[in-house]
């Protein structure tokens, strides 16, 4: 069975001040080592003057692909704790850059770490992280007694009914979610007497954005 995991959907900014040195953090979905790449490069042109521009990169559903950079900071306390903090989020296909600007007081291995990191769960914060699982998309076409009975089993499953057509008979675009499939195609099919049509229109993964269920297919 396909696993559920997090993944960056928008991305965001957050910044901290640590003794008068600014810390911000940018969020960036990222699905390639080129998109990272490209983005890094971005916003070291648009912090061009900045002390330091360090980044972390996770991507792959398995994290297959990660890679830091202090950017000149002491060995340790940038990238590799901006890393962990992704790590540690269980948040997939994300580039984040930590630009700071000096303020003049250095800060010591804990400081900078302590800053950096959390720069990145303020940048975080105000990014959208979605839990994607994985679903299965179906069609059904039942008479109108069927309908109800289609509702009720998907209130009680809480099942997103999609979308609903009605003519002579009436077709609905239903998400399950892959582990509640087998269950609701058995009750339904129990409750109509097997008289209903379900066909599977597609595996997406889908998460739910603020209440607005989003479909991926992969």
């Amino acid at each position: 069975m396909r696993q559920s995991y997090r993944e960056a959907y928008e991305g965001g900014e957050g910044e901290l001040v640590e003794k008068k040195s600014r810390f911000i953090a940018t969020v960036r979905p990222v699905k390639t080592e080129e998109q990272a790449t490209a983005f890094i490069e971005e916003m070291r042109k648009k912090y061009w003057n900045a002390s330091h521009n360090c980044t972390a990169f996770c991507i792959g559903r398995g994290n297959e692909l990660t890679r830091c950079s202090d950017d000149g900071e002491p060995g340790g306390t940038a990238g590799r704790p901006m890393l962990d903090v992704l790590l540690g989020e269980g948040i997939h296909n994300v580039c984040v850059v930590v630009t700071r600007y000096f303020g003049g007081t250095l800060l010591g291995t804990g400081g900078l770490v302590r800053a950096y990191s959390g720069a990145v769960k303020e940048g975080l914060r105000n990014s959208v992280i979605l839990d994607k699982h994985p679903g299965k998309e179906v069609s059904i076409v039942c008479d109108y007694s069927g309908i109800g009975k289609l509702q009720y089993l998907a209130g009680q499953m809480k099942l997103p009914i999609l979308d609903t057509e009605y003519t002579d008979q009436v077709t609905a675009r239903v998400l399950l979610p892959e582990d509640k499939a087998d269950a609701f195609v058995k009750r339904f099919t129990e409750a109509t007497n097997g008289k209903a049509v379900i066909e599977t229109l597609g595996t997406p993964y889908f998460a739910d954005n603020r209440g607005e269920i989003l479909l991926f297919a992969e």
